[in-house]
């Protein structure tokens, strides 16, 4: 982190931001100077209206989703508070109004989610122990049935597994907890990480599952980082929160009721839920054509 990100985080807590939220704005921040260093932007200009908007351009070019190109702009607002109040811009050049991508009110709420046939290819991938850790295959196997969000993943503790009971005890969003129950094949993949991979690490004793040789809890950059390496591997853009969108459309897809669903994936409401994940593909509405 440099030193302005830093001083941005620094800002940030002493205005009694949430720990949640300033690790979401500096990230978002440091997605925006690493996007200037590779081009090779001038330094002694943290921002300007041109390069946020050639970096709103470059975000929806790169087909990153709506609301995350909207919560980037959002965090760059903040930021630009910040330089303005320590006197290293003169103006606020975003006007959320302005600038944020706009969805028409009755637009289909598109979610991607990964194909059985994309599903079956991580699957296969992850179990070649050539190419992946067991902790990675770990991750991959939570990440792909239980439907949590990246937070939520890195910040699982040993004391949240139920092993008797084979369920998982997931710290959402506001401090919710909700009950996740787990596949056989994930209980016992998590036994054997503990006892194998897990103690090689100089901290596992560490309260929390997933562990590294760095650290005593994996940095959700860490997990991005790796599914960056797979996308490459199989041609399949992958992210954490793809694997939450699959987890709660391959349930429904399979009949499970939309309440249970609702519950799993930590929503706040079954309406938020249906808005998500209600949607029919594109080859879906091709087959019900074709039928016509």
């Amino acid at each position: 982190m440099n030193e302005l990100a830093q001083a941005f985080q620094q800002w940030l807590t002493e205005e009694g931001r949430a720990p949640k939220t300033i690790e979401s704005y500096v990230g978002d921040i440091q997605g925006f100077q690493q996007y200037l260093a590779e081009k090779a932007a001038d330094e002694s200009q943290p921002l300007s209206r041109f390069a946020f908007v050639r970096y709103k351009n470059y975000l929806i070019d790169t087909n990153f989703a709506t609301a995350t190109i909207n919560k980037k702009i959002n965090s760059l607002k903040v930021y630009n508070d910040f330089l303005q109040k320590q006197g290293l811009v003169e103006e606020n050049y975003i006007q959320l109004k302005k600038y944020k991508v706009q969805i028409a009110a009755d637009s289909e709420h598109v979610v991607t989610a990964l194909s059985e046939e994309e599903v079956e290819r991580f699957l296969f991938y992850i179990e070649d122990h050539t190419k992946v850790n067991m902790r990675n295959k770990l991750i991959g196997y939570l990440l792909l049935y239980t439907g949590v969000r990246v937070s939520e993943l890195i910040n699982i503790k040993v004391a949240d597994i139920d092993f008797l009971t084979s369920s998982l005890l997931v710290r959402g969003k506001g401090g919710k907890l909700r009950e996740v129950s787990l596949r056989q094949d994930v209980v016992n993949l998590m036994k054997q990480y503990m006892k194998e991979d897990r103690q090689l690490s100089r901290f596992h004793e560490s309260e929390y599952l997933l562990v590294s040789q760095r650290s005593e809890k994996m940095h959700r950059d860490a997990v991005r980082d790796w599914l960056g390496i797979v996308s490459k591997e199989l041609g399949i853009k992958l992210h954490p929160h793809l694997f939450r969108h699959t987890f709660a459309s391959r349930l429904l897809h399979k009949g499970v009721d939309l309440t249970t669903v609702s519950k799993l994936c930590g929503h706040s409401t079954v309406n938020m839920t249906a808005k998500f994940y209600i949607q029919t593909t594109r080859q879906e509405k091709q087959n019900a054509v074709d039928k016509l």
